[in-house]
């Protein structure tokens, strides 16, 4: 009897711990986490970005995204990356209620605080810290909460970003193929090119059968405006250089209007008119110089290496001729 007596007493005990153990656990996990309102990211028209060096506003105007305050170009794809975070930001799990964010870098050093409108309302406003241990997560807090959640994505880079970083360096952009006439100006020398498309003859007996093959393309021949046949290895470096130019950084302390008598000039006639003037350098000791193009409202400046890439003799843009 007295055995039976203490079984009951040991299986008693023994629920009694399940029970708080498993309770415990529910009062660990079993929690409520903030429901996120969702936003769209084509309908967000500003993004402020701040941390302890300072702030950056972005602004969309006319579907084009712009850095405040003086609107220069923004880079579309860093633009698209935050704007995916902001819309996807989903909370997985509470990480900590104890006002403790250093461990996080979501104290004042090293949180980054992120808010976005659209039109005139905020729609979100968080702190981002640093990306969980998983590289899956990233810690985050919200705006009137003192909770730390871990945030799915790692997503803290794409925020963590310079005025510089965010810059659309691209200043001229065009297709080669579009280009038919060049005009340079260099040293009080200058040249007119234009592209020419010529037929290829092909002799009777080479004739091929036209339900069968293609007639051949016509050939790209370019000719200055005298005549002479322009140097088809020159014109396409010329090209390639100028196609998809990317500057080193925008010249922040000039305008456009600030910069007078270039050193070199191209036009370029296309689908539009495409124009770069490159002036003289500030002093002898810089390795830039600065530019000016039809499709940057700001001056820029380009290095030692892409200038002298572009900045050919008008006469070398045509064949030598043949000595006799």
């Amino acid at each position: 009897m007295k055995v039976k007596k203490e079984y009951s007493i040991l299986v008693a005990i023994m629920v009694a711990l399940v029970l708080y153990l498993v309770l415990r656990e529910q009062e660990k996990t079993h929690y409520r986490l903030p429901e996120l309102p969702r936003i769209a990211g084509t309908l967000i028209s500003k993004i402020e970005i701040s941390k302890a060096e300072g702030s950056i506003s972005l602004i969309k105007k006319d579907n084009r995204w712009y850095i405040d305050p003086r609107e220069f170009p923004a880079d579309s794809h860093r633009i698209k990356e935050m704007l995916s975070a902001i819309e996807k930001l989903t909370l997985t799990a509470l990480v900590s209620e104890s006002k403790t964010y250093g461990r996080y870098h979501l104290d004042n050093d090293k949180k980054i605080s992120v808010r976005a409108w659209a039109g005139n309302t905020l729609k979100r406003e968080v702190e981002v810290g640093k990306t969980a241990p998983s590289f899956r997560h990233t810690f985050v807090k919200l705006a009137g909460d003192d909770r730390v959640y871990h945030a799915r994505g790692n997503f803290r880079g794409k925020f963590d970003q310079t005025v510089e970083d965010l810059w659309d360096r691209t200043v001229l952009s065009f297709e080669r193929t579009e280009i038919e006439g060049i005009h340079i100006t260099k040293g009080g020398q200058s040249i007119l090119l234009s592209r020419t498309e010529v037929p290829v003859e092909v002799s009777t007996g080479q004739k091929p059968d036209a339900g069968k093959r293609p007639p051949p393309k016509p050939e790209i021949l370019w000719q200055s405006a005298d005549g002479r046949k322009g140097d088809e290895s020159a014109i396409n470096s010329l090209l390639a250089a100028l196609s998809n130019l990317r500057c080193q950084k925008y010249a922040e302390d000039r305008k456009k209007e600030d910069l007078k008598d270039p050193i070199y000039s191209v036009k370029l006639r296309g689908a539009e008119e495409y124009t770069l003037s490159i002036f003289a350098k500030t002093n002898k000791e810089a390795k830039d110089y600065p530019v000016v193009s039809s499709q940057s409202d700001f001056p820029f400046l380009l290095s030692d290496g892409q200038v002298d890439g572009i900045t050919k003799d008008p006469a070398e843009m045509v064949e030598k001729p043949e000595k006799s």
